[in-house]
């Protein structure tokens, strides 16, 4: 039975801690991800192995903006994604990502969660994808594969 979380009368936290601690791998698909929010999910991460079976798989689909999604709009339906356009849109992340990073004051917490990240990322625990063709919105999880979407 589908569940719906409205952050208000029922929270999506909870819930998606409740089920990572039962679960042995774990599909995202995120508009955004907040870098230092990592440490409400990081722990439950950490206790899988790390390979294609027992991981966690974040899919990102980060917005574009309300002129460049009217651009796309106005295009052929057939639209691809030429390298010169991925690699500004991976700078594009790379830098709302500096910027998460530099928002603030960071605190030892702030730290020791990033840290945690970069190890679950080189052990494969934890692998992010950033999907560019379309902005996804939707915070889905479910299980199955992305992988052909990337």
């Amino acid at each position: 039975m589908p569940r719906i979380f409205d952050n208000i009368e029922k929270s999506l936290l909870p819930a998606l801690r409740e089920t990572l601690g039962i679960a042995e791998r774990a599909d995202f698909c995120v508009g955004y991800f907040n870098l230092r929010g990592w440490r409400n999910l990081a722990e439950h991460i950490d206790r899988w192995p790390g390979n294609e079976e027992h991981c966690c798989r974040f899919l990102i689909g980060m917005p574009v903006t309300p002129f460049d999604e009217m651009r796309l709009m106005l295009k052929a339906d057939d639209i691809s994604l030429d390298n010169q356009t991925a690699q500004r849109e991976r700078r594009r992340i790379a830098e709302d990502f500096r910027r998460q990073l530099t928002a603030g004051v960071p605190t030892n917490a702030d730290e020791a969660v990033l840290c945690q990240l970069s190890t679950q990322i080189r052990s494969h625990k934890l692998l992010i994808k950033v999907y560019l063709q379309h902005s996804q919105h939707a915070r889905l999880t479910r299980k199955g594969s992305y992988g052909s979407l990337v």
